[in-house]
């Protein structure tokens, strides 16, 4: 089934002719039919759109268009919430954004489009992308393919679950604390977080804008290659976003990674860390020594303040960003006697439970008096974190660790205690916090029931290209990225 093949396996069978993009298209469409009632990855879905790019696509082909020149032509991807997309919904799971149809493509959609892609389906996510199950979203919760009893992961959980069903060939996410590699880990595919600067931001709505970044989630190593390549560079609409050369990532993945070191932080390997993954881990680990990596131990100090120094920027940060959901501009109004009624009441129906008591949180940081008791001193203590990471990289190439502490848990166990559902980002967020780039990729699955485990490797500031290289390697030499979850339709 085309749904099934990975980017670069559609693009060669597309290259040839022996498939079409209407047909690729239509089998990912079709895997929705039979199977999003069970996972609920969508939120919605404009097949006759899909299928009219796809038409393009081909006639593009039939022109003689090249995939070296525009290398994901016909290749169907699907969209997070949260990034703009011209005449599609841009609802980023929340009430408040109402029936909003975005009036233009950020930046990362308009590099897919060149790049010849299929822009189709909007993924669901948790609300505004604060939260790590997908279970915050004003349009219900995702399921995870493997055991739709238990989360996918968040806040990109329908990215990650409709890559996992084979609902699509890659699906783009946005990561603000491991939201892209945190549910990778859960379901079981790839999930690449770029440096930050390395993809505009343009075009994606913000929640910490100091912390986000959009990245691929996808079914192999070098599909995250292809895809980083197509998406990154700098951009004049986003300030943020840096002119650093951008390399052919898929040529990087050679399989040789002898006499390179990885850094394997004893902060990690800690209590709380549930035994099959640390046993996945470790073996993962080994794997990476008999291929040629030299494993040193490192520490990373400060890791211990890192969900605290977190959850101190990332609320600040959202508590202004969201400032901008008034009920005057766009989205839900709900009339008042004055300005102050028509706020209360349009931001007290309009966001979810998760996202107030985030936007509390962060206005507390902020306020007069506790400014400087808590989001300097978070600051602070945010350079620190980096500069354990910059110490550690100049004894090792990159740092490998888990993904997560525990398999997919069950939907409902956490609900009811934001602390322990954020502790689920507790080896993610600080890459986040660092500015450094993150893949998370399958080394195994729990025993009973099977569950995907994680394996995360971190890089150093656009050192895309040598934790992509290590990936590539550990994955091809495993069975892991080839397992599929057993969906019935």
């Amino acid at each position: 089934m085309l749904n099934q093949l990975t980017v670069s396996g559609l693009t060669a069978r597309l290259s040839k002719r022996e498939v079409s993009a209407r047909e690729a298209t239509q089998a990912c469409l079709d895997q929705i039919n039979r199977v999003d009632s069970q996972i609920h990855a969508f939120i919605s879905c404009d097949a006759s759109d899909a299928l009219a790019q796809a038409d393009v696509a081909d006639q593009d082909m039939a022109r003689g268009a090249t995939h070296s020149a525009r290398p994901l032509l016909g290749v169907p991807i699907a969209i997070k919430d949260v990034i703009a997309a011209k005449n599609q919904p841009l609802n980023c799971g929340s009430k408040i954004l109402g029936n909003y149809i975005s009036p233009y493509d950020s930046t990362v959609i308009e590099k897919l489009k060149s790049a010849g892609a299929i822009i189709f389906g909007r993924l669901n996510m948790d609300e505004f992308a604060m939260g790590s199950s997908t279970e915050n979203s004003a349009f219900g919760v995702t399921k995870n393919p493997w055991d739709t009893s238990r989360i996918p992961g968040g806040s990109s959980g329908g990215s990650a679950a409709a890559v996992s069903a084979d609902e699509c060939l890659a699906s783009f996410g946005s990561d603000t604390g491991g939201s892209i590699r945190q549910p990778a880990a859960l379901c079981g595919c790839v999930g690449f977080k770029p440096t930050y600067g390395r993809v505009s931001r343009y075009g994606l709505v913000a929640f910490a804008s100091s912390l986000d970044q959009i990245g691929p989630l996808t079914k192999d190593i070098r599909d995250a290659a292809i895809l980083l390549e197509v998406v990154s560079g700098v951009d004049r609409r986003d300030s943020t976003s840096v002119p650093h050369p951008v390399p052919n990532y898929a040529a990087s993945l050679v399989g040789d990674i002898k006499g390179l070191k990885l850094g394997l932080p004893k902060e990690y390997m800690v209590e709380g860390l549930d035994p099959e993954v640390s046993q996945a881990v470790r073996a993962a680990v080994a794997q990476l020594q008999k291929l040629g990596a030299e494993i040193v131990e490192i520490s990373l100090p400060h890791t211990d303040f890192a969900v605290a120094t977190y959850y101190i920027v990332a609320t600040a940060e959202a508590s202004a960003n969201l400032a901008r959901f008034d009920g005057i501009r766009y989205g839900l109004r709900i009339s008042g006697a004055d300005p102050i009624e028509l706020y209360s009441k349009t931001r007290g129906a309009g966001f979810g439970s998760e996202v107030k008591r985030r936007i509390i949180l962060g206005t507390y940081v902020l306020s007069s008096g506790y400014h400087d008791a808590y989001y300097l001193r978070a600051q602070k203590v945010r350079t620190l974190i980096r500069q354990d990471f910059l110490n550690a990289f100049e004894r090792v190439d990159a740092i490998v660790t888990p993904t997560t502490p525990t398999a997919a848990f069950k939907i409902g166990a956490k609900s009811d205690d934001p602390l322990q559902m954020y502790l689920s980002d507790i080896f993610t967020i600080s890459c986040n916090l660092a500015g450094i780039c993150g893949v998370s990729l399958p080394c195994g699955f729990t025993s009973n029931p099977k569950l995907p485990i994680g394996l995360q490797l971190l890089g150093k500031p656009f050192g895309e290209e040598t934790i992509l290289k290590i990936a590539h390697a550990y994955e091809q030499s495993t069975p892991w990225h080839k397992e599929r979850p057993a969906l019935k339709a």
